[in-house]
């Protein structure tokens, strides 16, 4: 003969036992409806950071084609051979020496690709066929090995191309 627990209780003591049975199912429900939020809070936290980690290692790094945020200060030559800061980039973009027409950018990137031994001096003598706005520059970490600016245009190479950047000079 089985004994029943329930039926040795007073009607009193067994409503307190149906109350207390439902309430720890309805802890256990919200303890596992709260586990299975905090799973797929997780799971969107991992999605996020993978999609900005992805995005990072894809994205283009190139050179500014606007004039927003510049400053109103030139860089010490046309010909650099450290970086020309951005914001400076941009001014030189808006006006060459700070008043003259637009400027044109050449950036290179000889850190993060092999340039050819000569592409520096191949550079200079395209920045001294245009001395009045033409600007050249070592960019670090840009996603090209070369790229020309003008207000609203850029174009990229990965190989010294002397034609194509002097046809962007001249805006055909």
């Amino acid at each position: 003969m089985e004994f029943d627990k329930s039926e040795s209780l007073s009607p009193k003591q067994q409503k307190r036992s149906r109350k207390h049975l439902a309430r720890e199912a309805d802890s256990r429900r919200l303890r596992l409806r709260r586990s299975r939020q905090r799973i797929a809070w997780g799971i969107l936290l991992i999605l996020a950071i993978g999609g900005v980690f992805i995005w990072l290692k894809n994205r283009q790094v190139l050179p500014p084609t606007d004039i927003a945020g510049h400053i109103e200060k030139n860089p010490p030559a046309h010909i650099l051979d450290e970086p020309m800061p951005l914001e400076i980039q941009k001014h030189m973009l808006e006006h060459a020496d700070g008043d003259g027409p637009p400027g044109v950018i050449i950036n290179y990137n000889c850190r993060d690709f092999a340039c050819e031994s000569d592409l520096q001096e191949n550079l200079k003598q395209i920045a001294e066929e245009y001395p009045e706005y033409v600007y050249i520059t070592p960019y670090p970490g840009m996603t090209k090995k070369i790229a020309v600016t003008r207000v609203g245009k850029i174009e990229s190479f990965n190989s010294f191309d002397r034609d194509a950047l002097h046809r962007f000079i001249r805006g055909q």
